[in-house]
């Protein structure tokens, strides 16, 4: 029960956000040093680690991670990794549990939630061989 209640107000956190985008600087400040967890629908969707220079390490839980860096391009927050060139544009506000996401190349997709325990850890295997 605790936990569908707490789930309950990560969503109406979430949901309650004015559409105010952070900028830019807001973003790195808030995220550099970090790593961040994010839900999406009451699950663990992934993980990015912020490091120094705009550069970051994704990976959706599953062992695998990939590098990239972002850029901001006007209000948004666009990721390039290293197996996707096309960039990710996301807008990040700040919501009361914390960042809220929202995927500017589909805004009808469902937003992404930063999530304080979702039960994941973020594990980064070494390249596979012989694949």
């Amino acid at each position: 029960m605790r936990m569908i209640l707490s789930f309950l107000a990560v969503l109406s956190s979430a949901s309650a956000v004015a559409a105010n985008p952070m900028s830019a600087a807001e973003f790195e400040a808030y995220v550099t040093g970090k790593t961040l967890y994010y839900g999406r629908e009451g699950a663990a969707y992934g993980a990015e680690i912020y490091h120094e220079n705009r550069r970051v390490t994704w990976s959706f839980l599953d062992g695998e991670c990939k590098e990239g860096h972002w850029y901001n391009e006007g209000a948004d927050i666009c990721f390039v990794y290293e197996d996707r060139p096309d960039p990710q544009c996301w807008t990040f506000e700040r919501g009361a549990s914390g960042l809220v996401a929202t995927f500017e190349n589909n805004p009808d997709s469902q937003e992404l939630y930063e999530a304080q325990d979702v039960g994941e850890e973020m594990i980064c295997l070494g390249p596979r061989i012989g694949v």
